[in-house]
């Protein structure tokens, strides 16, 4: 079997994941943040540490290798979903530049688990360039889109190229609409979750039409999530083999597409450490080594 980081779908052998304990830390640190950052509500503390657990024996569940970010009183609550704060391909680890000023010291708490674990750095995406790992999802084994964004500028998506093109790697930049504005949570995957070679989920009414057609000139057969079930992450589904997903209670609709497509759908309960900050499964985890069946 061969292993790959390139990929959105494949077989999940290994996951780097932050626990809401890790991250919230406390109740008063999280009280003390929730409001600035822009969290729909107060989590609950409690019920956080809860739903984590439960979130991270799906993973143990299928002996997926896990390994977790520590506690940082740099970092602030957001580092939860840690997808966001490097990119991993088959040449090493890209660290990002946050686009969210409350981000800002993510990437480089993550760098230094990185090198403490001894796994390669391919290089860093330097001021004034911004990028965040929620804008950027691979299409296949040679292709990664990269949403430019509120949170991924031009700059950003320049430097990227620069690591991954001498690498055979082509980046197909995806322009974002401006949608709620500069101050929400919208990245390429609000709108885009590849679970298979040729089946993403997807809210259409947000895409670029370019990109769309991108997608379905590639093959995908495009799963819609109805409006009613946007904002409550319906179309933030995980992949960890092909058509064997993760998903956030809540979502009926988009479940049962899912499952009508061939999808085995586990959903978790992630009223705490999802919702009220606007981060689904994909964004909770930062998702490493793949394999090929």
């Amino acid at each position: 079997m061969k292993e790959t980081y390139h990929s959105e779908y494949l077989t999940l052998e290994s996951v780097y994941l932050k626990t809401a304990k890790n991250s919230f830390q406390s109740e008063k640190y999280l009280a003390n943040q929730w409001k600035a950052l822009k969290y729909l509500s107060k989590p609950n503390y409690e019920k956080a540490l809860q739903e984590y657990e439960i979130f991270n024996s799906f993973f143990t569940g299928k002996n997926i290798q896990t390994c977790f970010f520590p506690s940082n009183e740099k970092v602030l609550i957001d580092s939860m979903y840690c997808r966001d704060a490097s990119i991993a391909t088959d040449f090493g680890i890209i660290i990002c530049n946050m686009g969210k000023k409350g981000r800002i010291n993510e990437p480089m708490a993550q760098l230094e688990i990185y090198q403490r674990n001894n796994i390669k750095v391919l290089g860093e995406i330097k001021s004034p360039g911004t990028l965040e790992g929620g804008d950027v999802a691979w299409l296949d084994n040679k292709t990664l889109a990269v949403g430019h964004s509120y949170r991924t500028n031009e700059e950003g998506i320049r430097q990227l190229k620069a690591l991954l093109t001498p690498k055979g790697v082509e980046v197909l930049i995806v322009e974002l609409p401006h949608y709620k504005g500069k101050e929400d949570v919208f990245h390429l995957m609000s709108i885009l979750s590849p679970i298979d070679k040729d089946l993403a989920v997807v809210y259409s009414p947000l895409m670029p039409i370019k990109f769309r057609n991108e997608l379905v000139d590639r093959g995908f057969q495009l799963i819609e999530v109805p409006k009613e079930e946007f904002d409550s992450l319906g179309c933030n589904v995980l992949a960890v083999a092909p058509r064997d997903c993760l998903m956030i209670k809540g979502n009926p609709k988009t479940q049962k597409l899912l499952e009508e497509s061939g999808c085995h759908v586990v959903a978790y309960k992630g009223n705490e450490i999802s919702l009220k900050g606007g981060g689904g499964p994909t964004c909770l985890t930062r998702p490493m080594r793949r394999m090929f069946s």
